[in-house]
C-alpha cells in the first residue's frame, strides 16, 4: 500500500472520526449543529469511504457508503483527500449542490474546531477543558490508527501478526476516555468504551499523564517508573501495539 493510501485511511477513520465526539465535549459546537439534519458522504477513489450524520444535535461517523447521503464529496485519489485534510485542496461535490452554502460556511465551523483541538500549544493546555478534549481526541486517533496500520502498514502488519486473540484497554483515570482494541484471528477492531474482560490494560493515572505520553512529552519507561502509567495483564500485547503506534508519526506528523 502507498503512504498516501495509508494516510488517507488514518485521516478518515482515525482523525475525522473525532467529529462524532465534538458536540458532546464543546458546548459551542453543540449549539452550532443543534438544527442540522444532514448526511455527508466522503468517497475517495481507490481509497477509504465514510460518512458523517448530523441529526438531533448529535454527530455519528460511519464507515463505507451511506445508502442516501444528502451530500457526496468525491476525491480523485488518496493524495487528493490528504491535501483536503491539510487545507490545500477542495473536494468535488457529486451530490448536494444545493448545500454548497452549508459546505462553505457552516460545516467548516466544526472541522476548524476539530483542528483547533488537535493542535495544542502550551497556552491552550492550561485550560482543563481543552486538556480533556485534546487527550480524548489524541487517544481515539491513536487507537483507531492502530487498527488501520495493523492492516495496511508493513511494520504494523508484522507486529499485529504476533498479537494473541483478545482485547487491550486504554483507560484514563478516573473518568475516561476509554478505548480498546480487539484482536481476533488476524482481524483488528477499535471501539470506544470498556470491554468486559480485557487481557491487557494500559491505565493512565490522569488526563495529564495520558496527554504527556500521547504527545511524546514523556517516554513510556519514565511514565511507568513514576507510576503515571500502569500496565496490567498480557503486557506483551501492549509492547506490540506500541511498536505499531510508533508508525503513526510517519504518516500524520
Amino acid at each position: 500500500m502507498s503512504d498516501a493510501f495509508v494516510k488517507a485511511n488514518l485521516n478518515l477513520y482515525a482523525v475525522l472520526r473525532n467529529l462524532e465526539d465534538l458536540p458532546g465535549l464543546d458546548p459551542e459546537i453543540a449549539a452550532t449543529i443543534r438544527s442540522w439534519d444532514i448526511t455527508i458522504q466522503f468517497t475517495v477513489m481507490r481509497g477509504p469511504k465514510g460518512y458523517l450524520v448530523f441529526k438531533n444535535g448529535a454527530c455519528s461517523f460511519g464507515e463505507g457508503t451511506h445508502p442516501s447521503p444528502d451530500v457526496t464529496l468525491f476525491f480523485t485519489s488518496p493524495a487528493h483527500f490528504n491535501k483536503m485534510m491539510d487545507g490545500k485542496a477542495s473536494p468535488i461535490p457529486l451530490k448536494g449542490l444545493t448545500k454548497l452554502k452549508f459546505l462553505m460556511k457552516d460545516f467548516p465551523k466544526v472541522t476548524d474546531r476539530l483542528e483547533y483541538y488537535l493542535k495544542p500549544d502550551a497556552e491552550k493546555m492550561k485550560d482543563p477543558a481543552y486538556l480533556n478534549i485534546n487527550t480524548t481526541f489524541t487517544l481515539n486517533t491513536a487507537v483507531f490508527a492502530v487498527r488501520e496500520l495493523a492492516v495496511h502498514d508493513p511494520i504494523g502488519k508484522l507486529n499485529a501478526a504476533h498479537i494473541m486473540n483478545g482485547t487491550v484497554l486504554f483507560d484514563v483515570q478516573p473518568d475516561g476516555p476509554r478505548v480498546f482494541l480487539t484482536f481476533h484471528d488476524g482481524a483488528v477492531s477499535a471501539t470506544k468504551g470498556r470491554p468486559d474482560k480485557p487481557l491487557a490494560i494500559m491505565q493512565f493515572r490522569d488526563l495529564q499523564s495520558a496527554n504527556d505520553l500521547l504527545n511524546n512529552v514523556s517516554d513510556p519507561f519514565t511514565a511507568v517508573a513514576c507510576g503515571n502509567v500502569l500496565l496490567r495483564g498480557r503486557i506483551v500485547m501492549i509492547d506490540s501495539i506500541n511498536q505499531i503506534l510508533d508508525r503513526v508519526a510517519h504518516y500524520l506528523a
